[in-house]
């Protein structure tokens, strides 16, 4: 089995914008340069999977439901031409809770708190296990994440092209490898776009990083 995993394009929220409208972080959208982002790697991407063997015939698209990685997969998809799609309710980001569409910087005067809390334990390297106020850690994420990869195990799909989101993404690998809460840490998180591949029971990295 080969898995594409690929965060969505620049969004209201990557470019700032959606710290004035303050979106709900299900309906922010790309941004125009997201939309190109999504465009220019689709190809890429297609172009990599003609040139490397990589049949399209039996393959799937799976998608967060959030309207951003809709649009991402719907560029990407203009060049794989993929007709088997399905979304899933694991696949979307990590929820913010109370910091969701506020600048980080404005985190600490807006819930002063709730901060102290979490800064306990950014300072103490439990970022893994820090549950967001009215929120999930990214221990949540991987827990989400291990009930759709029982999904995929199931069916008989050689490839997958999974949109998703950068926390999302590294909680992924996290629980198909067996990776550690220290490399999740250590682990950056992916820029827009960002194309990572698994190849059986091996973690390739990521193929496009533009």
């Amino acid at each position: 089995m080969k898995i594409f995993l690929i965060r969505h394009g620049e969004s209201a929220v990557n470019s700032g914008e959606n710290y004035i409208a303050r979106v709900p972080d299900h309906l922010v959208s790309l941004t125009e340069k997201g939309i190109e982002q999504a465009n220019v790697a689709g190809k890429w991407l297609a172009d990599y999977c003609a040139q490397n063997g990589v049949s399209l015939e039996n393959a799937r698209l799976w998608r967060s439901p959030y309207l951003r990685t809709r649009q991402t997969s719907e560029e990407f998809n203009k060049h794989l031409k993929i007709s088997n799609i399905r979304e899933d309710i694991t696949l979307v980001e990590q929820q913010f809770g109370l910091f969701d569409s506020l600048p980080e910087a404005e985190w600490e005067a807006r819930f002063p708190v709730e901060y102290a809390e979490c800064k306990r334990h950014w300072d103490n390297a439990g970022n893994f296990y820090l549950r967001l106020p009215h929120g999930e850690s990214p221990f949540d994420v991987t827990l989400r994440i291990h009930q759709f990869m029982g999904a995929i195990k199931r069916d008989n799909i050689n490839t997958l092209f999974v949109f998703t989101h950068g926390v999302t993404l590294r909680c992924f690998l996290l629980r198909w490898f067996h990776y550690t809460p220290e490399w999740y840490a250590n682990e950056k998180n992916p820029k827009n776009c960002w194309i990572r591949m698994i190849d059986g029971k091996q973690d390739m990295g990521y193929i496009y990083s533009n």
